[in-house]
C-alpha cells in the first residue's frame, strides 16, 4: 500500500518512492509495532484499501500530542467515504488514548479534498509551512491543522 500511495500521491508524502522500495520488509513490521503508534487499515475481501497512522509523542512534555499521519485510500475505493470511516476509527482510538488531548496533521496545500475532511472533523488550520517539501521539479507548501480532544 505504501508504494502505492507513493506512485500515486508523491507530493502527499515526505517519503520519496525510491526509499520506500529499498525499505526491507522487516523495517515495516518493526514500525508498524511500534507501542507509541496504532495503524488502521480498511479491507474488503482482505485486499487493502485505505490506510491512517497514529503516533503519539513520547517526549514529555508532549506526549499529550499525537500526529495523524500516512493517510491514503486506493483510487478505486474513493469516493465512498472509506476516508471517513478510517477518520472516524482513528478519532474514536485518539479520544480513549489516555492523556492524549491533541492531534496534529500536516498536509499538501493543494490537496482540498484532504482539508476538506479534516475540517468536516474539526481539525482547524493554524498555520501553513511554506516550501515544507522540495521535489526536483516544485516546492509543496503545507497546512498545518490541529483538534483538541
Amino acid at each position: 500500500m505504501r508504494i502505492e500511495a507513493l506512485r500515486d500521491s508523491p507530493d502527499a508524502f515526505s517519503t520519496r518512492l525510491e526509499d520506500a522500495i529499498k525499505r526491507p520488509v522487516n523495517k515495516t513490521a518493526e514500525i508498524l509495532a511500534l507501542k507509541n503508534a496504532v495503524t488502521f487499515g480498511a479491507f474488503n475481501a482482505g485486499k487493502l484499501l485505505g490506510n491512517v497512522k497514529l503516533v503519539r509523542n513520547t517526549a514529555p512534555k508532549l506526549e499529550h500530542r499525537a500526529s495523524v499521519v500516512a493517510v491514503y485510500v486506493t483510487p478505486i475505493a474513493r469516493g465512498k467515504g472509506l476516508a471517513r470511516r478510517l477518520v472516524v476509527e482513528l478519532l474514536q482510538y485518539a479520544a480513549k488514548w489516555q492523556g492524549l488531548e491533541r492531534l496534529d496533521l500536516m498536509v499538501a496545500s493543494e490537496n482540498l479534498p484532504a482539508i476538506a475532511l479534516y475540517g468536516h472533523f474539526g481539525f482547524e488550520k493554524y498555520g501553513t509551512e511554506i516550501k515544507s517539501m522540495k521535489t526536483p521539479g516544485k516546492y509543496i507548501d503545507e497546512d498545518l491543522m490541529v483538534k483538541f480532544i
